[in-house]
Parts: C-alpha cells; sequence; structure tokens
C-alpha cells in the first residue's frame, strides 16, 4: 500500500493536467477571451438577440435607389420612325416615360491657379498688390478634397500608400508619392487637436463611457492601443504598455473620470476609485461557458441567471424590476460554486495560492458583483463592451493589411484621424466634409453633438 498510494496520488495530479490542457485545447471565442478570427469557420451567437421580423422594420426608410430630382445630363430618345415606313410629326412628340442611370463621371484634378494681381492706388500712387488664401503655401500643392481622400482611404479604407499612389496614377493620371502621403497624415494629426480635445472633454463628462485595449505592433515591438468611446465620441491612443502606466499617462481619461466604466475584468481598471464599474456580460457569459464544458452545474446556473435577466430587460426596457430576488438569487449560486470548486492550494513556500480557473472566475464574481449586476439596475448601463471593441476593430483591419505600424509616430498619426472619424461617423456628419473642413483650419466644433 505504501508503494501505490504515492501511484494513485500521481495518477489524479496526472489525470488533472491532462483535464486542464484538453480545456486549453477547447478554448475558441465563445467559451474563452480568444478573439473570433482564431474560430475559422464555427460561428455561433453568444447572446439572444431581440426578436424581430425578417426584413426591414418598421420606421426604417431603407436606401433603396430612388428618382432624384436633381438631374445632370437629359439625353431624349426620339423615335426614328414609324414601322409602315412614315415619318413621326415632330410636333406630336411628348415624353412616355423616363428612366434614371446613377454613374460616375469621368474622374479628373480640377486645377486651380491662384494669381496674385497689383494696382495703384488713386490716391497715393503706390502699388498695392493681393494676397494668397492662407490655405495656399506653395507654388504647386493638393488642395483639400484630395486630402480629405487620402485620409479616408489611409484611415478609414486602410489602403496601403503604395496602394493609395497606384489608385491616383490609375484613376486621375497623377501618382502621389509617399512622402506626401505621409505629409498629409502629419498635418491632420496636428489639425485634428483641438477636435480631439473637445472629444475629450465631452467624454469626461459622459455619465457612461466603454474602456477597451487591444495589442498592436508598432516599430516591430508590442504595443497597446486603448479606447475610451460612448455613442456618440471615441478617443484612442496607442501606448507602450497595457496596465496602469498607460491609463495614468496624459492621454488617458480614467484617472479623473467620475462616471462609471464598462469594461472587461482586467484588474488595472478596478484600481481606479473614483469611478464606479460595470462589467462586460459578453466576456462573463464566455467564460461561464468554458466552466459549463468542464461539467460546471454553478457556472450552468449563473450563465443562465445572466441570460434571463437580460432577455427580460430586452422585452420590458429599462432596469430588472425584481432586483432583490435577483441579488439572492446570485449568492446561493455562488455558494453553489463555493462547494463545487477545489479550494486554493499552496504549491510553494512563496506566491500566490493556486486557484483552477472557475475558483478564479467566481471569486471574481463574488468580489465584483455590483460591477456584474449593473445592468439590471441601472437603464443606462449596457450588458456588453461591445461599443469599444468595435471602435477598436478596425485597426486590427489596418494591421491585417500592413502588417504593423514602421514608426510610433505614424502610429499615433492613424489613431487621432481614426478617433475623428469614428466621431463623425456616431454623429451622422460626412466624413469627406468634415476633413475637408480640418484641412483648411476648420473643424466640427461648432457642430459638435454633446452629451
Amino acid at each position: 500500500m505504501k508503494k501505490v498510494a504515492p501511484l494513485i496520488k500521481e495518477v489524479e495530479g496526472l489525470r488533472a493536467e491532462v483535464k486542464e490542457l484538453k480545456a486549453r485545447l477547447n478554448q475558441h471565442s465563445k467559451n474563452s477571451n480568444k478573439p473570433p478570427s482564431s474560430d475559422g469557420y464555427r460561428k455561433a451567437a453568444n447572446l439572444p438577440k431581440e426578436k424581430k421580423e425578417r426584413g426591414g422594420q418598421k420606421g426604417h426608410k431603407g436606401d433603396t435607389l430612388k428618382f432624384s430630382e436633381h438631374i445632370d445630363i437629359v439625353l431624349k430618345h426620339e423615335p426614328k420612325g414609324c414601322s409602315c415606313g412614315g415619318e413621326v410629326n415632330p410636333s406630336s412628340i411628348y415624353l412616355k416615360e423616363s428612366r434614371q442611370v446613377f454613374d460616375l463621371p469621368e474622374p479628373k484634378l480640377e486645377v486651380t491657379e491662384h494669381q496674385i494681381m497689383e494696382g495703384v492706388c488713386n490716391c497715393c500712387g503706390e502699388k498695392v498688390s493681393g494676397s494668397f488664401p492662407l490655405e495656399v503655401k506653395g507654388s504647386v500643392q493638393y488642395g483639400s478634397g484630395v486630402k480629405a481622400l487620402v485620409a479616408l482611404l489611409s484611415n478609414q479604407s486602410h489602403l496601403s500608400y503604395a496602394q493609395i499612389s497606384s489608385l491616383f496614377k490609375e484613376l486621375f493620371n497623377y501618382k502621389i508619392n509617399g512622402g506626401t502621403l505621409l505629409k498629409i497624415n502629419r498635418d491632420y494629426y496636428h489639425n485634428l487637436s483641438s477636435s480631439i480635445e473637445v472629444i475629450q472633454s465631452e467624454l469626461r463628462k459622459s455619465p457612461v463611457n466603454h474602456f477597451d485595449e487591444t495589442g498592436v505592433r508598432v516599430s516591430g515591438k508590442n504595443h497597446w492601443l486603448h479606447v475610451v468611446s460612448n455613442k456618440l465620441n471615441t478617443h484612442l491612443f496607442v501606448h507602450l504598455n497595457r496596465g496602469k502606466e498607460a491609463l495614468n499617462s496624459p492621454e488617458s481619461l480614467l484617472p479623473h473620470y467620475e462616471g462609471r466604466a464598462i469594461h472587461d475584468s482586467w484588474s488595472s481598471y478596478f484600481s481606479y476609485t473614483n469611478c464606479t464599474h460595470g462589467l462586460c456580460g459578453a466576456h462573463l457569459i464566455r467564460e461561464l461557458e468554458g466552466q459549463i464544458e468542464q461539467g460546471s452545474n454553478w457556472a450552468k446556473r449563473m450563465q443562465a441567471l445572466l441570460v434571463y435577466v437580460l432577455v427580460a430587460i430586452q422585452e420590458t426596457g429599462g432596469v430588472y424590476e425584481d432586483f432583490n430576488w435577483l441579488k439572492r438569487h446570485y449568492k446561493r449560486i455562488c455558494q453553489l460554486g463555493q462547494t463545487e470548486e477545489p479550494p486554493p492550494i499552496k504549491t510553494s513556500g512563496r506566491g500566490k495560492l493556486k486557484r483552477t480557473k472557475g475558483r478564479n472566475l467566481l471569486e471574481r464574481l463574488e468580489k465584483y458583483e455590483q460591477a456584474v449586476l449593473a445592468f439590471a439596475h441601472y437603464a443606462e448601463v449596457p450588458f456588453t463592451n461591445n461599443l469599444a471593441e468595435r471602435d477598436i476593430r478596425p485597426a486590427k483591419s489596418k494591421l491585417k493589411i500592413a502588417g504593423c505600424f514602421r514608426t510610433f509616430e505614424g502610429a499615433q498619426y492613424y489613431v487621432r484621424i481614426r478617433a475623428f472619424i469614428s466621431t463623425c461617423l456616431k454623429q451622422q456628419k460626412n466624413v469627406f466634409q468634415q476633413l475637408k473642413r480640418a484641412c483648411s483650419g476648420q473643424s466640427f466644433l461648432t457642430d459638435l453633438i454633446t452629451t
């Protein structure tokens, strides 16, 4: 028996290790924090969606192409003759039917020449000259329309400089060089500074903001793209670090934010006590799913509870009416988890006690109960942090095309212009027109929708 006992203990340890490795191998975006891009063709909805009829919803105007009252070209197709061989009387011709074709004119660059004129004063005889507009600084330059298009192609469509240069050559027979394209983005970075300050000011006043971060490659090194956003505004910044050093930097809004911060369970966020917190339910649902696949009963009941409350709120709107019942049920499930999850164990003389993934999740749910259930108690608190995730997703598209940002300055140019574009889209402003205004020293500040 003395020889068998160590073997049994070793077998139990190996079984636990195999179970842990299998769970790690079976992770995907529906039961962990892995990105959806890692799933391949396996796609499934995480959360229940509101029930809607198929097709266009009631009140939806649609974007179907319709007859336009503003016609640029009219082509009249008159009858050439009758089938009997006779000619058609011109005075009898009338409009029978019309059709419209929406198409693009032949693209070309419009060249405007600015000429300084000079004359003589009638009173003193001095020569008086005109002056160039402020935006006309060089003897030959590109105008605000070209610059706005370049900014859109680079920071919205995520084309590389080589692709933009090739596109201009094909469309306009002018090949913009890479140095000019870089200068356009650099100028926008500086011209948009006042607009970004207004965006930051609005986010600081917002009662609810979404926070998130994702890894990006800059100059061959790992950096982090941080986002703060709400339904009307987006602020992005790049930092070498993910945690407190980045969150305490001048670009971050978190140190002085006093509203409710919606985020995942990244521990660095909870160190800020000047604001209240709300946890992303979608992240929790995925983590609970991973524990359910391991046979966890408490995780199954907790997931069912959160989904049940979410569906109830979607059907009725507002908040969950019987919040006291919800809290009691939540605590009972956590108590069940305490009986199911193995206690922490000491693996060495130093360091933290080792916990299973299930226990780590359980302790987090117990510790941050108010943040988990905030969506059910406050109407303005969403269930997920998806808004922030959508705001940083375009950067991933940029990296898939470009591979990485060659310089830190280039990454800064991109995130500032991207934040401006995102804010314009949220506020339903014409991005091209706003970029043209910003290029000429104006901005959308006077039209900004405040929270």
